[in-house]
């Protein structure tokens, strides 16, 4: 482990990769630690892991200020978090009888330095990325994924609904 720098949460399938730990509750795909990834703390040591891929798993979890703090706990100062997961107004959102929570554009903001409630958790990240993802033809695809991704905010109080984004993408910084 000691030359592995990124850390897969959730990883399903993903094949084995030199530098890479692959962590998941589900012994049957062979991940590189077999885990309950709401049994916090994980296995591992703190500052360990320069990026942590998150992709479509933390809207399954159960307690997800609690897993930014752990992921904050086992990445490196600067290290790099980066989650995908279906933004709320996407039907996949709901689909699925796993997730149990149904995320926005603004949903990471908490655990951000400078927002007015970001004392909640004692995990600091730096907002790096982020962007609302849209699939379907080419209007959906330029035109809404570009205004909704200039006024987000707009975007979701007042057309989410009307034109549904696909996914969300963020990358959050370590802030140690």
């Amino acid at each position: 482990m000691s030359n592995s720098s990124i850390l897969s949460v959730g990883c399903g399938k993903r094949k084995s990769e030199i530098g890479v730990v692959r962590l998941d509750i589900c012994q049957d795909i062979n991940p590189d630690i077999v885990w309950d990834l709401n049994k916090l703390p994980y296995p591992f040591e703190d500052s360990i892991f320069s990026k942590i891929e998150c992709f479509d798993v933390i809207e399954h979890l159960q307690d997800i200020p609690r897993t930014l703090e752990e992921f904050h706990r086992v990445l490196k100062p600067n290290g790099l978090l980066q989650i995908t997961t279906p933004h709320f107004s996407c039907a996949n959102s709901f689909v699925d009888p796993t997730h149990k929570w149904h995320l926005s554009y603004f949903s990471f903001d908490y655990f951000c330095e400078g927002h007015k409630l970001s004392y909640y958790s004692k995990a600091k990240y730096r907002m790096k990325a982020r962007h609302l993802q849209f699939q379907g033809n080419r209007f959906n695809r330029s035109i809404v994924s570009r205004l909704a991704n200039k006024s987000p905010e707009f975007y979701e109080q007042r057309w989410a609904w009307l034109f549904p984004a696909w996914y969300l993408y963020f990358e959050l910084e370590v802030i140690k």
